[in-house]
This record gives C-alpha cells, sequence and structure tokens, in this order.
C-alpha cells in the first residue's frame, strides 16, 4: 500500500523531485527490472555454458577434419618408396628398369578433395560460427544486464529518468529479442553439426 509507505506530497508537489510518484514508480519498475533480469540471466547462465562446451568439441573435431582438406604428402612419400622398390628388384632380376610403371603419385599431382570432406569441413565451420556467436552475445546481453541494473544515485526523479532511459535503450537495442534469438542460434549449430556427422559417417 503505497499511501501508507509514503506521506502525502505537499499541495503543488506532486511532480517535485521527491514527489511520492517517483517513489512509486521506482518501486515498481524495481520489481519488474529485477525479474526481467534474473529471468535473462538465467537463460543465457545455461545457453553460455553448454556453447562453450559445444565450441569446445566442434573445435577439436573441425581441427581434425580440416587435414582432410591438405595434400597428404604421407601417401606420397608411400608411393614413391613402394616404386623404388620395384625398380630395385628390376634391377636384381636384370628387368629393363623403363618398363617399371611410374607411380600414380607424386609430389606434383594435384589434389582435390572429395566431396565429402569438403561438404563435412563447410558445415563443421559454419556450426562453429553459429556457437562461438552465441557465446559472444551471451557476454554481451550479460554485460548489458549488469549495466541495467548497476545503482543510480540522485533525486527520485533523476533514478526514474535515469531508469527509463536505460529501459528505452535496451529495447532499441532489442536486447530481448536478442536473448530470444539465442537458442535458435545455438538449435542451428547443433542442427549443423549433426548434418556434419551424418556426411562423416556415411563417407566410413
Amino acid at each position: 500500500d503505497y499511501e501508507s509507505k509514503y506521506s502525502t506530497d505537499a499541495e503543488g508537489e506532486g511532480m517535485a523531485p521527491n514527489a511520492r510518484v517517483w517513489r512509486v514508480y521506482l518501486d515498481e519498475a524495481g520489481h519488474f527490472d529485477m525479474d526481467m533480469v534474473e529471468s535473462i540471466r538465467d537463460t543465457v547462465d545455461i545457453i553460455l555454458v553448454f556453447a562453450g562446451l559445444f565450441s569446445a568439441v566442434v573445435s577439436t573435431l573441425v581441427g581434425q577434419a580440416s587435414t582432410a582438406l591438405r595434400p597428404d604428402y604421407s601417401h606420397v612419400t608411400a608411393a614413391l618408396i613402394s616404386e623404388l622398390i620395384t625398380i630395385q628388384r628390376a634391377m636384381v632380376a636384370g628387368t629393363v628398369v623403363g618398363v617399371v610403371p611410374p607411380s600414380m603419385l607424386n609430389l606434383d599431382s594435384p589434389f582435390i578433395a572429395s566431396s565429402a570432406d569438403r561438404w563435412v569441413n563447410g558445415l563443421w565451420f559454419v556450426s562453429l560460427t553459429f556457437s562461438l556467436a552465441t557465446a559472444l552475445l551471451s557476454v554481451l546481453v550479460k554485460q548489458w544486464m549488469q549495466a541495467y541494473i548497476s545503482p543510480i544515485f540522485g533525486t527520485p526523479h533523476f533514478q526514474s529518468r535515469v531508469r527509463h532511459f536505460r529501459y528505452v535503450g535496451m529495447q532499441e537495442w532489442h536486447v530481448p529479442l536478442i536473448t530470444g534469438m539465442l537458442p535458435i542460434l545455438l538449435h542451428l549449430a547443433l542442427l549443423l553439426f549433426f548434418a556434419g556427422l551424418i556426411v562423416l559417417l556415411f563417407t566410413l
């Protein structure tokens, strides 16, 4: 009951810096802000932890999968050694060395990654990008929330104006919308990761 909690303003002081209307506004806004901030923080904390763990897993797998996009010179070395052994055997047997077929692999052989490898790496790189973007936006939202509820000093009228300025700024920066999109980004990252995993399994 604000009528009993705050004394009635003197005549002509209804909009003064210390008027009851500003103190009532601060009380109501304070309850609203705390509920909103706690809800956003709980959501962001869960998403941030999951996005961090997921990014670590995908980063490890991407590091291994990306090797398929580069030439594997160990295969070239093995092919050249096999050719050398064949030549030595031909020389021992008295066979003409020129009839020994050359290796199909050499340092000048063009390298083209398979379509499956390109798909797997593409899907996982995009998945990792979405996951890292989710983590970055989660950190920014937490910083916005911390700044939003930071203490305000001054008269009730001044505090009310600053609080309203912060609330309008948060709406203009679409913080609630960004918070609502964080799970969607994370779901997209998961779907892309599983799509890449399915492609990889079909190549085994």
